[in-house]
Parts: C-alpha cells; structure tokens; sequence
C-alpha cells in the first residue's frame, strides 16, 4: 500500500529521547544524519553495520554512540524505543521495518515513506523554538527550501527573547488564577519586547494586570 492510499493525516508531536534507546541500522552518509540527529536530542544510540564512514567510526571510539561493526539481526531492535532503518538493501530495509513493526516500535526508513511509522522534519530552530516542516517523505527537497524561507524571516536573538517571555509566563502562572484574563494577558504578552530585567514593561505590566484584578471583588 503506497502512502498516498492513507486517508488519515499524520500527527505531529516533538518527542523527548533524552536516554531513550535508538537503533540505526546502516552507518553510511544517510545513517551518520540520522545519528547526529538523534545525538542532538541526548538519545542513547547503537549503530549497526558491517562498515561505517569515518565520522561514526570517530563517535563510537569517543563512546558517544556504539557500533557493532557487524550485519542486522532481529534481536537488534529488543529494548529500543525508536528504530531507524538506513542500509541500501530495501529487503534488510523492509526486514527492520517488520521486525520493529511486530514488536510495536516505531521506525522510520530512510527514503521509503511506505515504510515508516514517522517521518523526520526539516526544523527551523532558535533556542527553544523549533518549526517542524514536513512532507510526509513526498519531496524532502521541498521542506529544505521551505526551512530555508522561514530561517531567513525569522530574528536571530528570538531565542533568548523566547526564554525571557518563559520565564515571566511563569511569574504570570503564579501570580494569577486559571481563567480568561489571565490567557488573555499571556497572548498579549507574546506581542510584547521582553526582557530580562526587573523594570522590563512587559513584566511591569502583567504585574499590575495581576493586582488590579486582585483588586476585584469576586
């Protein structure tokens, strides 16, 4: 069944993988992305394949990842949290992707989007912002381009300024109740220059939203 036969839509979620355990079959060109990619989100990874390029030969021997330099076997995938399919055998390929499948673990498979589970987004980031963009596997070349446009529009210091505008939510979280005013000063607040500062005006500003409505009787 192709993917263009699945009438439901995919769900998007960012996943949390710090420790969780991830197997990536195949340590060539394709495999190294998909190692540093899930290295970035501090996952716990083993790397299986007969030969690797230099890179992944370098992380293994620093024990960021481990490598057995050896072929795929079904007990490889037992305990993983998330397995990436990456050789250039299809039939190995499509062997991981059932073996994973029967034993309930998502997998992707690079380059095949009949035989993922999920898909790896091409992301914009800045600090803790991140957009995800993705074309189900259609046209990755298309994502990238468009990563590209957003990157290009967005502020280099929105990072910081996001961290600013987390921590005064949490001042506004517990200096208020739950309730419409409360929502409605946190959506405002994301339309305002934030800053660090204990005379910020953002941050002088939800505090006194914050005691004017304390000052209401309820």
């Amino acid at each position: 069944m192709s993917l263009s036969d699945h009438s439901v839509s995919l769900f998007p979620l960012f996943l949390k993988l710090d420790g969780k355990k991830c197997l990536v079959v195949g340590a060539g060109p394709i495999g190294l992305e998909k190692v540093e990619s899930l290295l970035r989100c501090g996952a716990s990874i083993r790397v299986v394949a007969p030969l690797a390029v230099a890179r992944v030969q370098e992380l293994s021997s620093k024990g960021k990842i481990e490598w057995l330099g050896r072929r795929y076997e079904p007990a490889d995938v037992t305990g993983c949290d998330l397995v990436i399919a990456a050789t250039n055998d299809r039939e190995v390929n499509q062997a991981i992707f059932e073996e994973a499948s029967r034993r309930s673990i998502l997998c992707n498979t690079a380059d095949d989007p009949p035989l993922c589970d999920f898909f790896f987004a091409s992301i914009v980031q800045r600090g803790e912002l991140q957009i995800a963009i993705s074309t189900a596997g259609q046209s990755p070349a298309l994502a990238q381009r468009l990563r590209r446009e957003i990157d290009a529009q967005l502020p280099a210091d929105l990072g910081p300024w996001l961290g600013q505008l987390g921590q005064l939510r949490r001042e506004v979280l517990d200096a208020m109740p739950a309730g419409a005013e409360r929502k409605a000063l946190l959506h405002e607040l994301a339309h305002r220059q934030v800053c660090g500062a204990p005379a910020c005006p953002a941050r002088a500003h939800a505090a006194a939203t914050a005691a004017r409505l304390e000052e209401v009787p309820r």
